[in-house]
């Protein structure tokens, strides 16, 4: 087994992986920046180090990172969600220095990260996918023939994005070419590749996907899917598990999928085969990411595997202690990804200091975060400082224990997702478990909420109050 661990990373997830570390008694090293010097992943970890003062960079340089965990004793890197994550160069440094990188190899990271060749790799193994170009294009005249043969909509995409970057929906070829420009160059400031493709886009779809664990003694396994489809912008808000909107061979069907897609391409360790679902019921791949998902609490709370535990076991060359038929499902589970971010003022971040925090708590209920009362949160990073996780037996459960949770929740001194998200759980659609990636946008009135009681409800509680008693 590891013994050291470096996390390179920040935030919640670097808390979140200091807590198994614990628990499996290996010893945790954290990093930061000037900006992170307060923030809790360094005073939760063994051992902390400052690696900069620039806010970004300093959690990009492979050397220093790698050379920080020679140093420091460790035989292990986690890299987390986003920084260098998905970054094969960083999983091939790690190897050549003889550290453990705790995710796939170096070439699978590389070839699922670039989205043409992950699409040839699917259609090789039988997995559909959306039609469209063949390979990257080679000029804006290329992209209008294929968008012609394929029909509109099309979705131009980076062929290394990620995250919701580097995508742009064209309607008709005016929009094609406006955009064609312009999604090779987000393409190049995000991921430093002009590359792009093309694709049929499928409007307003379910965004489901599956996690897998692998191990490298050939097993394979899925912890079920997850439904992603509250989504602002290509940014997931409200993540549920398992798709309260699929049947169980639709369910069965998906599962097997990424189990197929895993093992064509040898993969290993944690990941995520990421579907889309039209209005005829078909799935269609996506993408897939090669790491840990923001997401995997949700599997976690309805399988009740320990997700980070199981990619260090395997990064250390154990096998899976789980067979498929062993996988359980309880319930459902929903995330909230509480966002710094002001819902009334078009989502503009609002970072600053949290003047009170307490958390949710009860059956059920699970937060990640790396906030407490006095924390000042940096202009510079991610505007999501908590993940509130809720659990029931039934959808209509675990929707009002998300209400409570979420009411629960005290977070005082900047502005939240929290009314907004507390509006989606009262709508209709959402209810029933019918909504699609188009939801946020189809309901703009969801902003119009009140963040205090109106006057006159306010003075109508207190009038009742008095009535009831009488001695107050």
């Amino acid at each position: 087994m590891l013994r050291k661990i470096l996390i390179a990373n920040r935030g919640e997830i670097a808390v979140r992986i200091i807590r198994t570390c614990a628990e499996m008694g290996i010893r945790s090293v954290a990093i930061y920046s000037e900006a992170d010097r307060f923030a809790l992943h360094v005073k939760k970890a063994d051992e902390a180090y400052c690696i900069g003062s620039e806010p970004m960079s300093c959690y990009l340089n492979i050397h220093a990172l790698v050379d920080l965990a020679l140093a420091t004793g460790c035989d292990a890197i986690h890299p987390g969600y986003g920084f260098l994550s998905e970054n094969a160069q960083f999983a091939q440094a790690c190897k050549e220095r003889r550290l453990v990188f705790i995710g796939p190899q170096a070439d699978v990271i590389h070839r699922m990260g670039d989205k043409t060749e992950a699409r040839d790799a699917m259609k090789a193994a039988g997995i559909p996918v959306t039609p469209g170009s063949e390979g990257n294009l080679n000029s804006v005249e290329d992209a209008l023939k294929v968008a012609e043969q394929i029909s509109y909509p099309v979705m131009l995409k980076a062929t290394s994005g990620g995250g919701g970057r580097g995508i742009r929906r064209c309607d008709n070829a005016e929009e094609l070419k406006r955009n064609y420009v312009r999604v090779i160059s987000e393409a190049t400031k995000a991921f430093g590749r002009a590359d792009i493709f093309l694709e049929k886009c499928i409007v307003n779809p379910r965004h489901i996907e599956v996690q897998i664990l692998a191990d490298h003694h050939g097993n394979v396994i899925h912890l079920y899917e997850r439904d992603c489809s509250i989504q602002r912008r290509n940014q997931k808000l409200i993540e549920i598990a398992p798709s309260p909107q699929l049947d169980e061979a639709q369910r069965q069907y998906i599962g097997g999928l990424a189990v197929i897609a895993a093992k064509s391409v040898a993969y290993t360790n944690a990941g995520t085969v990421e579907f889309l679902l039209d209005d005829d019921g078909r799935f269609y791949f996506m993408e897939m990411n090669t790491r840990v998902q923001v997401e995997h609490t949700i599997t976690e709370s309805i399988t009740g595997v320990d997700i980070v535990e199981e990619q260090i076991r395997v990064a250390a060359g154990l096998q899976l202690r789980y067979k498929q038929e062993m996988i359980d499902r309880r319930g459902y589970a929903i995330q909230f990804r509480i966002n710094a971010e002001d819902p009334k003022n078009n989502f503009l971040p609002s970072f600053g200091c949290i003047s009170r925090y307490y958390a949710p708590g009860g059956p059920g209920v699970r937060t990640d975060t790396a906030i407490y009362t006095g924390y000042e949160v940096p202009p510079f990073y991610d505007s999501m400082v908590a993940k509130v996780i809720v659990s029931a037996q039934t959808w209509e459960d675990v929707v009002k224990r998300g209400e409570r949770a979420l009411r629960d929740m005290g977070l005082f001194g900047i502005k939240t997702t929290i009314p907004y998200y507390l509006k989606i759980l009262k709508h209709p659609e959402f209810l029933a478990g019918r909504f699609n990636t188009g939801f946020v946008e189809q309901n703009p009135a969801l902003i119009n909420y009140s963040d205090k009681p109106r006057p006159e409800v306010l003075a109508s509680v207190i009038a009742a109050a008095m009535a009831s008693h009488t001695g107050l």
